[in-house]
């Protein structure tokens, strides 16, 4: 639920949230064309990537093995299959977990999909080959292998059972890739699309569009819907919003502020449906631990101190997706702390005049006073460089001299990865609710890529796996305070802000979509259809009748 201090000014935007389906039958037909907040994404690949740029252009490409519900999206927990016949139930004390494949699912290119195609895809995830980025391959920490005896069988073995394995599986960034093209070439990916999804590939123009038309071979039976989509590159939110205002896009499915959705219902009234739900997303800043003086705790404790949450939220949360006070677990978690306890980790203080100046005390004790340093920035509006301005502002309270360079998301990714900056953005979200799992991001660096402060910490690795075992949820949450306290805290290792909350805008003809808390699930548009005649920004769709759907000619 929205706090207080702003929910009353949602009051005519989340009126119109309630379900676009009524009691009108889906129909056939129509392109739906949407808005992707993006330059273009790095690669096509969303087994290295980890932007929701790859994923809005990509997913209706591709199939997973499990995922969460597509028609309960809100759920943390209902995980069904996509590629699988039936959910399994564990064996082997909750070490074995038998997945039964689909018979009657093809390629894009004809080729059956088969078990060997899902265990050659996860393993690539799971246990990448040199040379190969896996940032999620420490989600499968815990798998001892994966196999596939015969052509319509997945085993996976554990090394110990854990109720993190199921939403990590589920992840949708576990695309299923051919096998025998892996086998030629595991980075033909980042840059060709092939997949088994619900719509084929079409045509990319960089900066510009991705387009994909209706699979008429999809093996989940009666979907897609649409003829077709056409995803629009734009970086810029004005633009975005001028697409929607016009009709030129009938939505962008990552989200916006308050005061962007006040003002697009303001303007079209009925015309826009408003959803809205809690996003396990966060954005904050990493500080290179390799580049001097950021290799001094004194010095990243400083610019951790210095940061006046309590009392920016209010201001932040109607201009920009950032919403929630919160520390490294998502906030509602059974995992997640009090605010009493929050109030205990450093730049969470209650009396920001006491923490700031315990920052300048720590600057000078480092010889760091009036420090001068970069921040590299991602040329997203939303919420990138609102956070970026937040941050040079509060710092500038202690003294610090920092400028911000903005560069687009793949340079941005290749500074991330390069350990080529002092102190970047980078945020932390994830397609479903599993705080064991979402803090692996803290880990040392050596045991995850996604740890962009290049730090080894054996302390916070070592309570991390106490909690990986722990089946009893009060000492899991004791654990996790734990490992919050030293990640932000006692080491500072990383700069958190904000939870953010999602509020997504689409045209009133937009059906069948339901909204999650993560960008990143229920993105391959099979589900989405259209009303006529009053759709403007989805091409032609003649009679959108379901009689007129072809199934394959």
């Amino acid at each position: 639920m929205a706090p207080a201090f702003w929910a009353a000014s949602l009051g005519i935007a989340l009126a119109a949230a309630a379900p676009a389906t009524a009691d009108e039958a889906p129909k056939y037909g129509g392109t739906l064309t949407y808005m992707i907040p993006a330059d273009s994404p790095p690669s096509f690949d969303a087994q290295r990537e980890e932007t929701y740029a790859t994923i809005h252009s990509a997913a209706p490409f591709y199939s997973v093995l499990i995922r969460i519900n597509p028609y309960n999206p809100e759920s943390t927990t209902d995980i069904v299959c996509d590629l699988c016949t039936e959910m399994p139930q564990p064996t082997d004390g909750g070490k074995t977990y038998t997945f039964k494949i689909r018979d009657d699912v093809k390629f894009h290119n004809g080729d059956p999909l088969t078990a060997e195609d899902v265990a050659a895809s996860l393993n690539k995830i799971a246990f990448p080959p040199e040379g190969v980025v896996s940032p999620r391959s420490t989600d499968f920490m815990m798998v001892k292998d994966i196999t596939a005896p015969d052509e319509h069988t997945v085993v996976i073995h554990l090394k110990f059972a854990t109720s993190a394995f199921l939403p990590a599986l589920a992840d949708p960034y576990n695309w299923i890739y051919q096998k025998k093209i892996l086998d030629k070439d595991l980075h033909w990916y980042e840059h060709n699309i092939m997949g088994s999804g619900p719509f084929v590939f079409e045509e990319f123009q960089t900066g510009q569009l991705i387009k994909g038309e209706r699979n008429p071979h999809y093996y989940h039976q009666g979907l897609p819907y649409l003829d077709g989509f056409v995803g629009i590159y734009a970086s810029k939110q004005a633009v975005q919003l001028d697409a929607i205002r016009a009709d030129r896009a009938a939505t962008e499915f990552r989200g916006y502020p308050p005061s962007a959705i006040d003002q697009l219902k303001e303007q079209l009234g009925d015309k826009i449906v408003v959803q809205q739900s809690d996003w396990n997303c966060t954005l904050g800043a990493w500080i290179n631990h390799q580049r001097k003086p950021f290799d001094d705790v004194r010095v990243r404790r400083a610019l951790v101190l210095a940061l006046d949450h309590w009392g920016s939220a209010p201001a932040l949360s109607r201009i920009s997706l950032m919403h929630t006070v919160g520390s490294l677990i998502f906030p509602g978690s059974p995992l997640a702390e009090s605010k009493e306890e929050l109030e205990q980790i450093a730049g969470f203080w209650p009396d920001i005049e006491k923490s700031r100046a315990e920052a300048r005390r720590l600057l000078k004790e480092a010889g760091a006073e009036g420090l001068s340093f970069e921040l590299v920035n991602r040329d997203v509006d939303q919420p990138y460089k609102y956070l970026g301005i937040w941050l040079i502002d509060q710092w500038s309270k202690i003294g610090l001299h920092v400028t911000q360079n903005v560069v687009p998301t793949g340079p941005w990714f290749a500074a991330l990865r390069s350990g080529d900056f002092s102190v970047s953005t980078g945020g932390n979200c994830h397609g479903i609710v599993n705080p064991v799992i979402d803090v692996q991001t803290w880990l040392s660096h050596s045991i995850s890529s996604q740890n962009y402060g290049y730090y080894e910490d054996p302390k916070a690795d070592e309570i991390y796996n106490k909690m990986l075992h722990e089946t009893d949820v009060a000492k899991q949450r004791a654990l996790a305070y734990q490992f919050d306290k030293r990640v932000l805290d006692e080491e500072a290792h990383y700069i958190h802000s904000f939870w953010w909350n999602r509020l997504v805008p689409l045209r009133s003809y937009v059906h069948g979509w339901k909204i999650g808390p993560s960008h990143y699930s229920n993105q391959d548009l099979a589900t989405i259809w259209l009303s006529a005649p009053e759709c403007g920004a989805c091409s032609e769709h003649p009679t959108m009748e379901k009689a007129e759907v072809k199934t394959g000619k």
